[in-house]
C-alpha cells in the first residue's frame, strides 16, 4: 500500500534525525539485511541532514511573509511574487553557490576529502534548487538557457561522483592523481555557473527594460525601475550588464517624458548607480544625458527631490575617483548652467541630505575643471556656503562639512578668494573645522573627519599667502591649534595626511607671523626640513616605559 510505505518512510526519516536506528522497528529478517547494507544506510544518514537542510533553506527563502492577516491576500503574494523578489532570491542562491565553490576549493587544497564530498553534495542541492526556482518564475526560457542548465547539472553530478570515489580510496598516489581531475571538474562547474548567472541576469535586465520602454502604465514602469535599481545595488558587474543592454538610454527616455514626472527621482537615482561604470558613462554621452540633467536642474517646476537626484547623478559622473570622465566634453558646454543651479539648490536646501548632494556635485566639479571656481566666485558661492555652515540643520554631518571645505580648498587657489573668506567670516569656520572630531565611532565618519581637518589646513595654507588672512588667523589663535594637531596624534586621529597639511599651514603662518611661535616649536616644527619635522611628530607617540 503506497500510503503505508510513505508513512513508514516518514517514520524512518524522523527517527534518523533524532539519532535513532530507523531499522529497530522493523522485523528480524530486515535487521539481518541491515548487516549486509550497513554502508549505504550510514551514508544515507550522513547525507540526509545536508539534503534536508538545503531543501529547508529553499522553502524558507521561497516563502513570503505577509503583513496582512487576510489569508486570501497571502495566497496571492505566495502565488504571484514580484519580479524583484524573485531576482533577489536568485541572487541570494547564487551568492550561496559562489561561497560554496570557494570553500570547496579551500578544502580541496588541504585534501580534506570528507569535507569536500559533503560540501559537493550540498552544492549539488543548491544548484538544483536554483535551477528549479528560476524555472518556476520564468516562462519560456531560451534554448541556450536550457543547454547551460543541463551542462551545469551534469557537471555537478560528475563532480559529486569524483569526490565520492576519492572517499573510497586511501592510496595517497591515487588521490594525488585524482586531485587534478577534481580540480578540473570544480573549475568547469564554476565556469558553467558563471555563464548561467550572466545569462540569467542579462535576460532579466532585458525583460525589465522592455517593460520600461513598452509599457505606458505608470505602475508597471515604476515597478520595473525599482527592480532595476535593486539590481544595480548588487555591484558594478550588474551595472555593466544593465548599461550594455541599454539601461541608461531607457531611463533618460523616461526623464524626457512629462507623463512620468513623478518617477523622475527614482529614475535619476537608478541612473546615478549605473553611471559608476564606464559603459554607463558612454551611454550617457550618446543620449546627451548632460543636457537632459541641465534641463532638469534649471527647470523650477521640478520638485526639490528631482533636483537633488539630478545633483546626485552630476556628483557621480564628475567623481575624481573615476578614470573615465575625460570624454564628457558636453559637460563643459553646460557647466555654467549646472553650477548656477547647484549653488541655488545649496542656498534653498530644506534638508541636510539635499545640501549634501548639491555640495558634493559642486565639490567634484571644482576638481573636474578650474573654470568652475571662477564661476563660483561670480555667483557669491563662498558666502552661501559659509552661511549654510552656520545652520546646523543643513550642514549637520562631517560628510557635508567635507564637501564645503573641499570647495573652499579648491577655490582658495584664486587670489580673489582671500577677501571673500574674510568678508564671509570664514577664518573662524576653518578654525572650527580643524577641531572636527568623530563622535559615532564609525570608520567612515572618522575618515570624513580626517578629510575635514586636512582640507581645512590646506585651505589655510593657501589663503595665508595674503597677509590680511595670516594676521586674522594669528589673532584667532590658529597657530596653537595647528601646533597641537602636529604634536598630538590623537587630536588628528593618527592621520599622517592631517599632519603634513598642518605642518605646511604652520610654516606658512610662521613665515607671515614669526613672533607667534615659541622657540621650541620653531626649532622642531618650522626650521627643519618638512620630512624631518614629520618624522619627529610621528615618533612622539612612542612609549619609553
Amino acid at each position: 500500500d503506497p500510503s503505508l510505505w510513505r508513512r513508514a518512510h516518514k517514520n524512518r526519516i524522523n527517527m534518523a534525525l533524532k539519532g535513532e536506528d530507523p531499522l529497530d522497528s522493523l522485523s528480524l529478517p530486515v535487521q539481518r539485511m541491515h548487516l549486509m547494507q550497513v554502508d549505504s544506510v550510514q551514508r544515507w544518514m550522513e547525507e540526509l541532514k545536508l539534503m534536508t537542510d538545503c531543501e529547508c533553506m529553499c522553502i524558507l527563502q521561497s516563502k513570503p511573509i505577509s503583513m496582512e492577516q487576510d489569508e486570501q491576500n497571502e495566497l496571492i503574494l505566495s502565488s504571484q511574487p514580484s519580479t524583484g523578489d524573485n531576482l533577489q532570491l536568485l541572487l541570494k542562491r547564487a551568492w550561496i553557490i559562489s561561497t560554496e565553490l570557494g570553500r570547496i576549493a579551500q578544502k580541496l587544497e588541504k585534501s580534506r576529502w570528507q569535507r569536500v564530498h559533503s560540501m559537493t553534495v550540498r552544492l549539488n542541492c543548491h544548484v538544483h534548487s536554483m535551477v528549479n526556482e528560476y524555472n518556476t518564475f520564468t516562462r519560456g526560457s531560451s534554448q541556450e538557457m536550457h543547454q547551460l542548465e543541463k551542462l551545469l547539472i551534469d557537471k555537478c553530478s560528475e563532480f559529486t561522483a569524483f569526490t565520492e570515489r576519492c572517499l573510497q580510496t586511501e592510496d595517497e598516489e591515487i588521490l594525488k592523481s585524482m586531485k587534478s581531475c577534481v580540480n578540473e571538474a570544480l573549475t568547469t562547474v564554476a565556469q558553467y555557473f558563471g555563464q548561467l548567472i550572466e545569462l540569467v541576469l542579462t535576460q532579466e535586465a532585458q525583460k525589465l527594460l522592455r517593460q520600461i520602454e513598452l509599457s505606458g502604465s505608470l505602475y508597471i514602469t515604476e515597478s520595473a525601475i525599482r527592480a532595476l535599481f535593486s539590481l544595480a545595488q548588487e555591484g558594478a558587474h550588474l551595472c555593466r550588464i544593465i548599461a550594455k543592454e541599454g539601461g541608461v538610454v531607457a531611463l533618460f527616455k523616461i526623464c524626457r517624458q512629462d507623463c512620468f514626472r513623478c518617477l523622475y527621482p527614482q529614475t535619476l537615482r537608478t541612473l546615478a548607480s549605473l553611471c559608476c561604470v564606464e559603459e554607463g558613462m558612454h551611454q550617457l554621452e550618446k543620449v546627451d544625458g548632460i543636457l537632459c540633467l541641465a534641463d532638469i536642474l534649471t527647470d523650477p517646476s521640478h520638485s526639490e527631490a528631482t533636483h537633488a537626484e539630478a545633483a546626485a547623478v552630476i556628483a557621480q559622473i564628475t567623481s575624481p575617483h573615476l578614470t573615465f570622465t575625460q570624454h564628457l566634453s558636453s559637460f563643459l558646454e553646460n557647466m555654467e548652467e549646472i553650477v548656477t543651479a547647484l549653488v541655488k539648490l545649496c542656498q534653498e536646501a530644506s534638508s541636510g541630505e539635499v545640501f549634501l548632494l548639491a555640495s558634493a556635485a559642486l565639490a567634484n566639479i571644482t576638481f573636474f575643471d578650474t573654470m568652475a571656481c571662477e564661476i563660483l566666485l561670480q555667483l557669491d558661492a563662498m558666502k552661501i556656503l559659509l552661511a549654510a555652515c552656520s545652520d546646523k540643520h543643513i550642514v549637520d554631518t562631517p560628510y557635508s562639512r567635507d564637501q564645503v571645505v573641499t570647495i573652499l580648498a579648491n577655490m582658495s587657489v584664486l587670489d580673489q578668494c582671500a577677501s571673500e573668506i574674510l568678508q564671509g567670516n570664514g577664518i573662524p569656520l576653518l578654525l572650527e573645522l580643524l577641531s572636527e572630531r568623530c563622535c559615532s565611532g564609525s570608520a567612515a565618519e572618522a575618515a570624513a573627519c580626517e578629510r575635514v581637518q586636512q582640507k581645512s589646513a590646506v585651505t589655510l595654507a593657501r589663503l595665508c599667502r595674503d597677509p590680511a588672512v595670516a594676521e586674522a588667523a594669528a589673532k584667532l589663535s590658529c597657530i596653537p591649534r595647528l601646533i597641537k594637531l602636529c604634536r598630538s596624534p590623537t587630536e588628528r586621529n593618527n592621520s599622517d595626511s592631517v599632519l603634513v597639511a598642518c605642518l605646511a599651514a604652520l610654516r606658512r603662518l610662521a613665515a607671515m607671523n614669526p613672533e607667534g611661535l615659541e622657540d621650541s616649536d620653531f626649532q622642531q616644527l618650522v626650521k627643519p626640513r618638512l620630512v624631518d619635522s614629520f618624522l619627529l611628530c610621528t615618533n612622539m607617540e612612542e612609549s619609553f616605559v
